[in-house]
Protein backbone atom coordinates (compact mmCIF):
# COMPACT_ATOMS: atom_id res chain seq x y z
CA UNK A 1 0.00 0.00 0.00
CA UNK A 2 1.79 3.67 -1.11
CA UNK A 3 1.58 6.38 1.13
CA UNK A 4 -1.53 7.79 0.00
CA UNK A 5 -3.61 5.09 0.43
CA UNK A 6 -2.01 4.63 3.94
CA UNK A 7 -3.23 8.37 5.02
CA UNK A 8 -7.05 8.02 3.27
CA UNK A 9 -7.73 4.99 4.53
CA UNK A 10 -6.04 5.86 8.48
CA UNK A 11 -9.70 6.20 10.08
CA UNK A 12 -11.30 3.53 8.96
CA UNK A 13 -8.50 1.34 9.65
CA UNK A 14 -8.70 2.55 12.96
CA UNK A 15 -12.05 1.93 13.00
CA UNK A 16 -11.91 -1.51 12.01
CA UNK A 17 -9.11 -2.11 14.57
CA UNK A 18 -11.56 -1.27 17.27
CA UNK A 19 -14.35 -3.64 15.50
CA UNK A 20 -11.66 -6.35 15.59
CA UNK A 21 -11.19 -5.68 19.81
CA UNK A 22 -14.74 -6.07 19.81
CA UNK A 23 -14.91 -9.10 17.99
CA UNK A 24 -12.43 -10.56 20.19
CA UNK A 25 -14.18 -9.33 23.62
CA UNK A 26 -17.26 -10.89 22.06
CA UNK A 27 -15.93 -14.06 21.60
CA UNK A 28 -14.17 -13.75 24.96
CA UNK A 29 -17.80 -12.92 26.78
CA UNK A 30 -19.37 -16.05 25.26
CA UNK A 31 -16.67 -18.69 25.88
CA UNK A 32 -17.33 -17.06 29.31
CA UNK A 33 -21.39 -18.17 29.44
CA UNK A 34 -22.08 -14.73 30.06
CA UNK A 35 -25.54 -12.84 30.15
CA UNK A 36 -26.99 -12.81 26.75
CA UNK A 37 -28.08 -8.89 26.93
CA UNK A 38 -24.90 -8.38 27.77
CA UNK A 39 -23.29 -9.86 24.80
CA UNK A 40 -25.82 -8.60 22.33
CA UNK A 41 -25.54 -4.89 23.49
CA UNK A 42 -21.44 -5.74 22.32
CA UNK A 43 -22.79 -6.80 19.13
CA UNK A 44 -25.27 -3.50 18.68
CA UNK A 45 -21.90 -1.52 19.54
CA UNK A 46 -19.87 -3.64 17.01
CA UNK A 47 -22.47 -3.47 13.96
CA UNK A 48 -22.68 0.17 14.63
CA UNK A 49 -18.71 0.67 14.35
CA UNK A 50 -18.65 -1.73 11.45
CA UNK A 51 -21.37 0.70 10.01
CA UNK A 52 -18.86 3.68 10.40
CA UNK A 53 -16.28 2.77 9.16
CA UNK A 54 -18.37 1.37 5.77
CA UNK A 55 -19.17 5.33 5.75
CA UNK A 56 -16.20 6.13 5.70
CA UNK A 57 -14.74 4.38 3.65
CA UNK A 58 -17.86 5.06 1.12
CA UNK A 59 -16.67 8.96 1.41
CA UNK A 60 -13.55 8.18 0.48
CA UNK A 61 -14.61 6.37 -2.64
CA UNK A 62 -16.86 9.37 -3.54
CA UNK A 63 -14.36 11.89 -3.15
CA UNK A 64 -11.42 9.81 -4.58
CA UNK A 65 -12.26 6.99 -7.34
CA UNK A 66 -15.77 8.55 -8.16
CA UNK A 67 -14.91 12.32 -8.48
CA UNK A 68 -11.79 11.13 -10.46
CA UNK A 69 -13.84 9.39 -13.06
CA UNK A 70 -16.27 12.35 -13.42
CA UNK A 71 -13.10 14.69 -13.87
CA UNK A 72 -12.03 12.37 -16.65
CA UNK A 73 -13.08 12.31 -20.14
CA UNK A 74 -13.53 8.62 -19.89
CA UNK A 75 -17.35 7.99 -20.33
CA UNK A 76 -16.76 4.77 -20.13
CA UNK A 77 -14.88 4.52 -16.24
CA UNK A 78 -17.38 7.21 -15.54
CA UNK A 79 -20.27 5.10 -16.15
CA UNK A 80 -18.87 1.94 -14.63
CA UNK A 81 -18.09 4.48 -11.52
CA UNK A 82 -21.97 5.66 -11.26
CA UNK A 83 -22.74 1.64 -11.42
CA UNK A 84 -20.71 0.58 -9.30
CA UNK A 85 -22.25 3.32 -6.47
CA UNK A 86 -25.64 2.11 -7.16
CA UNK A 87 -24.99 -1.10 -6.64
CA UNK A 88 -23.10 -0.50 -3.15
CA UNK A 89 -26.24 1.89 -2.42
CA UNK A 90 -28.72 -0.91 -3.15
CA UNK A 91 -26.49 -3.61 -0.84
CA UNK A 92 -26.32 -0.68 1.79
CA UNK A 93 -29.87 -0.06 1.60
CA UNK A 94 -30.86 -4.28 2.53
Amino acid sequence: MDEENVSKFADPITRMRRVEGQARGIIKMMEEDRYCVDILQQLIALEAAARKARIKVLDIHAKHCIQEALASNDTVDQSEKVAELIALVEKMAK
